[in-house]
This record gives C-alpha cells, structure tokens and sequence, in this order.
C-alpha cells in the first residue's frame, strides 16, 4: 500500500490511475473513445462521484495540449450555439448528483456510458446525411453534453455526434471539440470543488502525479491519429468500454 495526499493506493490502482491519465491524453489529441474506458476505470478505484472530480483536472490538463496544437482549427460559430445550454445542462447535473447516493451515481454514469456506446455504434452504422443540424438539436446537445459531463466526464460521444452533423472535416472536428471540453471542464471547476467536494488540494496534487502519462497519451495521440486503422480502433474500444460499464455496474 502506498500512501499518497491522503490516498491509500496499492501498486495496482496506482498503475490503473496512470492508465487512465495516459488514455485522456490520447482521447484529448483525437483518439476518439479512449475517455469512455478511462471513466470505468476511475470509479473502480475511486467511487463513481469522487473519480468524476479527480478526472477534471486531469482532463483540463488534456485539454490544453489538445487546444495548443490544434487551435487554430475550432469552429466558434458552433461552439457559440453549444456554451449556453451546456452551462445548463452542468447546473441540472450538479442538482442531480447533489441529490443521490455514490451507487446511483455510478448507476447513472453507467447507463450514460451505455447510452453513448449505443451512439457510438449507431454513428458507425449509420447514415450519416440523416443527422440534423438544426439550432434546436444544437441546444438539446449541448444541454446533453453538460449534464454527461459533469455526471462522469462522459460527453465525448454527445459532442461527437454534435459535431457530425456539421460535417467539420478532421482537424476542425478536433479543434472544436478540444476548446469546447477546455471551456466547459474549467465552467465545471467551481461546482466540484464548493457545490460536491470533490476537488480539493490533496486530489490535484495527486492528479500532478498523472502529468508526465498525460503528456505521453498527447503525444502518442497526436502520432496515431493519422496512422491507426479508425475501424478496428473505435470497435475495440467500444467492445471493451461494455465490459468496463458492466463491470461497474456489477
């Protein structure tokens, strides 16, 4: 057992917390997916609420290598429809995880993995030109986004399908979705740490820990993204994402 900014740790879940640091590096610079497995892994070892605020600022910290590379290619007049009804969708999770034990948390994050691993098969599958891209579904996707992330840091799939609609070619789609995560998960700060507790000195000072593994994620991201076969990848994560929600579920 080590013992860690008041953490105790076994050598094993500290390993699974530099996984995870190491999958949001890679998610954040345009592997898609690899934040849907690094959720599981978080509430396994610290509890579905408390792992949704250790995950923040590791995340931000994702985020801004994700911006520094690609933010010369964000689209703001999308992001400008999405920021309103996010910020919403944050302040209705907060009072939801303010009103639930840690079981129906995790229960919650579950069923919202397995909501977007379902919507991730769909956008595999399906016809992509069927898709609207209209204000209305702009404002039901960023109030959809704001609740999954707050609740488990598990918007990716919400803004990914968002951002299809548009039809942002590659690097755009990257460029968008990282200011958009940059700009919400630091809205996000302030409610995790007065309104759930769940961020406090010990746990970013154990989230530093993560750094060098978030880099690393970064920079394997950023080399793979052009070079990975997206098939086989995105149904592998989504084949062992399943087992990873059912796993905490169970």
């Amino acid at each position: 057992m080590i013992e860690l900014f008041s953490y105790t740790l076994t050598y094993q879940t500290l390993a699974l917390l530099f996984l995870a640091a190491f999958l949001i590096g890679m998610a954040k610079t345009g592997v898609s997916g690899t934040t849907m497995l690094a959720v599981p892994i978080m509430a396994l070892i610290f509890g579905g609420k408390i792992s949704s605020g250790l995950m923040l600022p590791m995340l931000i910290m994702a985020d801004l290598f994700a911006v520094k590379y690609y933010h010369r290619h964000a689209n703001w007049n999308y992001l400008m429809k999405l920021f309103p009804s996010a910020a919403f969708g944050v302040i209705i999770a907060t009072f939801i995880g303010n009103n639930i034990d840690d079981e129906m948390f995790k229960l919650l994050m579950s069923i919202i993995i397995f909501v977007s691993l379902a919507i991730m098969i769909w956008m595999e599958t399906a016809n992509k030109e069927a898709i609207p891209d209209y204000l209305w579904f702009a404002v039901l996707m960023g109030t959809l986004g704001g609740i999954t992330t707050m609740i488990g840091n598990l918007a990716g799939s919400i803004m990914a399908l968002y951002l299809l609609s548009m039809r942002l070619p590659k690097n755009e789609f990257i460029g968008t979705a990282a200011w958009f995560f940059l700009v919400i998960n630091v809205f996000k700060v302030p409610f995790h740490v007065f309104s759930w507790e769940t961020i406090d000195l010990n746990s970013f000072l154990l989230n530093l820990l993560g750094l060098p593994f978030i880099a690393l994620g970064a920079y394997c991201g950023f080399k793979l993204v052009a070079k990975i076969s997206d098939n086989h990848y995105r149904w592998f994560i989504i084949a062992m994402t399943a087992v990873a929600a059912v796993y905490m579920v169970f």
